[in-house]
């Protein structure tokens, strides 16, 4: 008989830019906020959209990469497991769930219609250390040409289609 198993596995969007900081311990933490959207029929036919709000924890070397070129509204994919902690304030007792990433894999851009933040990519360099005249996709790497298909086409027939983002 098997022991358990604590499995997830998240697709969304950032809702903040990464978060990372060093334990005390030299340890590196990136800290993410990770929206998930689904859409659904209610009872009266009515499209409806639900927002779930993930904290995520991606622990050394590989959140340190992240951390690098992460930011707002990129698409990702989450595999992880479920952590709960308790904590106090105040003598009242708080509890706490975040997903513990095991791989984390680019979504391949943003949905289509979402524009990048103008200090992103373009005429001064980035946040990212990329060169200013290069341009380049939601990825990192070069833009591919004009004709290309999108990085993220084909991902509208699994999830929510883009106006069921939150941001």
């Amino acid at each position: 008989m098997a022991e358990g198993l604590n499995k997830v596995f998240l697709f969304g969007n950032l809702g903040a830019d990464p978060d990372l900081k060093t334990t005390q311990g030299g340890q590196a933490v990136l800290k993410l906020r990770l929206a998930t959207t689904e859409s659904y029929l209610d009872r009266n036919n009515a499209r409806q959209e639900r927002t779930e709000w993930h904290s995520v924890t991606v622990w050394g070397r590989r959140g340190e990469a992240l951390a690098k070129f992460l930011g707002k509204g990129d698409r990702i994919f989450v595999e992880g497991r479920i952590q709960n902690s308790s904590y106090e304030v105040n003598g009242e007792k708080r509890y706490r769930s975040e997903i513990v990433a095991t791989n984390v894999i680019l979504g391949g851009g943003r949905p289509r219609g979402e524009a990048r933040d103008p200090d992103m990519v373009g005429a001064a360099p980035s946040r990212r250390g990329l060169p200013a005249a290069a341009p380049r996709d939601d990825a990192g790497g070069a833009a591919p040409p004009a004709a290309a298909p999108a990085a993220h086409e084909g991902y509208d027939d699994y999830g929510p289609g883009n106006d069921d983002i939150p941001f």
